[in-house]
């Protein structure tokens, strides 16, 4: 199983751990919502761990894939706002995630996002930390 089938079994199993082993250790992490992206696994793990709590009624639509990676459509909602995102996932030559880049839509849902997750940020850098 590819790394992003593996990755998209464990988010649907809600597996945190599982998911953070399909993740090499220098990933890089481009929020939808954030400028800057996130470097490491650490960070990116703790940012996962929330954002699965953040998301609910989380559903995968469908997978695409090419030999340089996948694509993940998903549906959820946030704050009671119907949210549709992909997760496009970058593989390394070990088959880990290197580079993995959110996109969600509308904006409204992207905006109620951002607030959820940035209300938990002081704890997904605390996560983060005990994870180094």
């Amino acid at each position: 199983m590819s790394a992003g089938s593996a990755f998209r079994a464990a988010v649907e199993a809600r597996d945190v751990a599982a998911m953070q082993a399909c993740l090499a250790p220098d990933v890089v992490f481009r929020s939808p919502v954030a400028h800057k992206p996130y470097l490491g696994k650490a960070i990116t793990g703790a940012i996962l761990a929330n954002v699965i709590e953040v998301l609910e009624e989380f559903r995968y639509l469908r997978e695409l894939s090419d030999e340089h990676g996948h694509a993940l459509v998903f549906e959820a909602t946030v704050d009671g706002l119907d949210i549709t995102g992909c997760d496009f996932l970058v593989l390394d030559d070990d088959g880990l995630i290197s580079d993995f880049m959110v996109m969600v839509r509308p904006l409204r849902a992207a905006q109620a996002l951002a607030e959820q997750m940035g209300a938990r940020f002081d704890a997904i850098v605390a996560l983060a930390s005990e994870a180094t």
